[in-house]
């Protein structure tokens, strides 16, 4: 089975059966002073109770910027997917495990993925870097002796990279990516409208308005809140232009990256990346006109993978499919 375990959302892909798993890395416990924390639920079910829990439950995210931030909670998720996926009469089964990581983690940081998979259950553990996943789940001819770049722009990081030959040439990685929009949603509510808002409800304000360029038609939307100034609920309406402002510097840090990317790279594998355009992939990729912004703002044609979303998990799905030979392309630790 191959795991992308991302900051915002865990995908599963088994073989033979396709993605399986699409949930929110999101798990709450029950805090115990003489016991083990119990978890109660993992996933949209966590994730539903995020700012709606009495003191003694709490939900976290277990992944910061794509990497382990509280072990033990990983590896109780890990452990919950893959008895989720072998169901309970392969309830002793331990699979073949391919996981994804950023490009940018540590060694100690790889080490830790791959100690919460056999944790969790399995056999053997690989680690695949997410560009290369990405581009191959979004169709590019990585092995090739040819330049194609990839732009992931994830939950916690978004990452750019510049392969050939079956490995990465090139890469960059940015801290900056879907939880970072959603906190300068906040923050936009909180600084120009006085008003006090959640997560939940920055996401989904994101998904409905957000946008890198102008639209045809700006859309808006009823916002509810909390009024920051005498603690009463509030409403107003906001538009894609109010939050395309908070946007702005976050899209003009991608464009930073790209740029520094590409004066790295050598000029023969940037004139096939002219030819062939730059793919993104991850759920940042689906904001609407980025690639139309980036695509002027770099002169190089941008286009939008099939299934973004998804792209990091159909790739670790071809690699699962010819393990053996890929081997080469991932690591173990």
């Amino acid at each position: 089975m191959g795991i992308d375990l991302g900051t915002a959302n865990v995908v599963v892909y088994q073989k033979g059966k396709g993605i399986v798993v699409d949930e929110p890395s999101v798990v709450a416990y029950r805090k115990s002073l003489n016991s083990k924390d119990e978890i109660i639920a993992i996933g949209m079910r966590a994730k539903e109770m995020i700012g709606k829990t009495p003191q003694s439950i709490v939900t976290l995210r277990p992944l910061k910027h794509g990497v382990i931030a509280n072990f033990d909670v990983t590896e109780a998720m890990l452990q919950y997917y893959i008895r989720k996926i072998n169901g309970d009469r392969r309830l002793f089964a331990h699979p073949r495990v391919v996981v994804s990581v950023p490009a940018c983690v540590t060694e100690v940081e790889r080490k830790a993925v791959i100690d919460a998979c056999l944790g969790g259950g399995a056999k053997e553990a690989y680690i695949i870097e997410e560009p290369l996943a990405a581009a191959l789940g979004a169709g590019l001819p990585i092995h090739e002796p040819k330049g194609s770049m990839v732009i992931n722009i994830g939950g916690g990081t978004t990452e750019v990279a510049v392969l050939s030959l079956g490995g990465i040439v090139e890469s960059s990685s940015l801290r900056v990516a879907g939880d970072d929009i959603d906190e300068a949603i906040i923050e936009l509510l909180r600084q120009s409208f006085k008003m006090c808002i959640g997560e939940a409800t920055a996401e989904e304000i994101k998904i409905a308005l957000g946008s890198a360029c102008p639209l045809d038609e700006e859309p808006s939307t009823e916002v509810r809140g909390r009024d920051l100034s005498n603690g009463l609920p509030k409403s107003l309406t906001i538009t894609s232009s109010d939050v395309r402002v908070a946007l702005e510097p976050m899209i003009k840090r991608i464009e930073e990256t790209v740029r520094e990317t590409l004066e790295r790279t050598s000029p023969e594998l940037v004139r096939d990346i002219v030819e062939r355009g730059i793919i993104l992939t991850g759920g940042g990729a689906m904001l609407k006109g980025l690639p139309k912004r980036l695509s002027s703002s770099l002169n190089i044609p941008v286009m939008c993978a099939d299934q973004p979303l998804y792209a990091v998990a159909i790739g670790i799905g071809k690699v699962l499919s010819e393990l053996e030979r890929m081997k080469r392309i991932l690591i173990s630790v």
